[in-house]
């Protein structure tokens, strides 16, 4: 396999491996890189996807792997984040030519964004059998009885719900004129409690430890293996993730209630995916076990299929795997944002996102312009730099798109 990496680290470091060719990389994201390199747990290296872009303690696209440690802010505050998609027998010509009665269905159907209104009214029934059924509040109880902090309130009237920010639901046709839903979203409300508080915790673990090395961000603050804070981190990061899962599994389940009221009767096919792209799992890896966080990274395994969404405009990808041993199987999660959400709004006119979104049914209003495609890097660019990552299975265009 011919390798597509170049080496980002500075001599004698931890080395960096990054599949950024062709694709731009910001000098803070590159610095924020080294700066996370640098700690002694940190390694064999750490691999950079196409989509980096600077985040909050770790680099947006990373893939960390560490020794005996664990960074909270490195898997941040959207714990599980990531994308689900199913295949069905409809095809595009089975779609109404006005889709905005479909759109405004699904938001109906769906709570969308972030605040009050984002959650359910009332909660569905089968929301509340969801949760028995997954042993998610046992499991939270179970964690509160040690962090009472951690509020359970949101937990029922949040599952099924999309959010905010780069948080998505679409309808999709693919190169064979399939329709697809695909959707994106994480662990709400109680995921980002989550995220805050350990984060917070092992900040002032920090100011409690000697180190023998230099710690160049506090946002970089960690756990070790062995502390009880460590174990209880590893089961609410867990709970969060189990949460964003069963989370997309009910949106989509809803999404597909009401497509099924509104269009010709159809089936799913066996194509399903459902993968996170912000979370951390113990791995083998090079005969060692490493706590490996994606930070806006998807596992592709051999064989394994995965999902790369590009912006609301343009192409996302169904993918399979090739197993690439050194981005420890990892791809993109995405196209990656090339513009921060305040330089978006800044320069990105009403009139050049209507545009680039004119064949889309999605909203066109100045509070979604920070998700604009030409705030994004091209998709294009990010998979032709990941070509031996991952092989495109299908290439979706969408035709819906909805934003929280």
């Amino acid at each position: 396999m011919n390798t597509q990496y170049e080496f980002l680290h500075a001599e004698g470091a931890t080395p960096i491996k990054g599949w950024v060719r062709g694709v731009p990389l910001e000098t803070k994201a590159h610095q924020q890189l080294q700066n996370i390199a640098s700690l002694p747990f940190v390694g064999p290296w750490v691999a950079v996807m196409p989509d980096v872009h600077l985040g909050i303690g770790a680099t947006v696209g990373s893939v960390v792997p560490t020794r005996g440690a664990i960074i909270p802010a490195a898997v941040g505050v959207d714990i599980g984040c990531g994308m689900a998609a199913v295949r069905t027998t409809l095809r595009a010509n089975d779609l109404p030519d006005d889709l905005a009665q479909l759109r405004n269905s699904i938001e109906r159907s769906v709570p969308v964004g972030n605040g009050p209104g984002g959650d359910h009214r009332r909660i569905p029934d089968s929301i509340d059998t969801r949760l028995e059924q997954s042993h998610l509040m046992v499991r939270l109880d179970a964690i509160r009885a040690r962090h009472p902090k951690i509020r359970p309130d949101k937990v029922d009237k949040q599952i099924g719900t999309l959010g905010g920010g780069n948080h998505f639901i679409e309808i999709c046709l693919d190169e064979a004129d399939a329709v697809w839903v695909m959707l994106h979203s994480g662990s709400r409300g109680t995921g980002n409690l989550i995220g805050t508080y350990f984060i917070e915790l092992a900040r002032k673990q920090l100011e409690q430890r000697v180190l023998g090395f230099h710690l160049p961000d506090r946002d970089l603050a960690f756990f070790l293996e062995g502390e009880p804070l460590f174990d209880d981190y590893v089961e609410a990061v867990s709970w969060a993730q189990d949460y964003a899962r069963n989370n997309r599994e009910a949106m989509m389940s809803r999404v597909l209630h009401e497509m099924r009221h509104r269009l010709p009767k159809f089936q799913l096919e066996k194509l399903a995916v459902n993968c996170h792209h912000n979370y951390v799992q113990r791995e083998q890896h090079f005969g060692e076990s490493l706590l490996v966080t994606r930070k806006g990274a998807v596992s592709a395994r051999e064989g394994e299929l995965g999902i790369i969404p590009g912006s609301m405009g343009t192409c996302s990808y169904i993918v399979r795997g090739l197993g690439n041993a050194d981005s420890f199987h990892s791809c993109s999660h995405g196209a990656g944002r090339v513009m921060s959400r305040t330089q978006a709004r800044q320069q990105i006119t009403l009139k050049q996102h209507r545009e680039a979104t004119a064949h889309v049914e999605c909203r066109k209003d100045a509070s979604v312009i920070d998700e604009s495609p030409a705030a994004y890097k091209s998709i294009d660019a990010v998979m032709a730099a990941q070509a031996d990552l991952v092989e495109v299975v299908h290439t979706l265009r969408q035709v819906v798109c909805i934003k929280g």
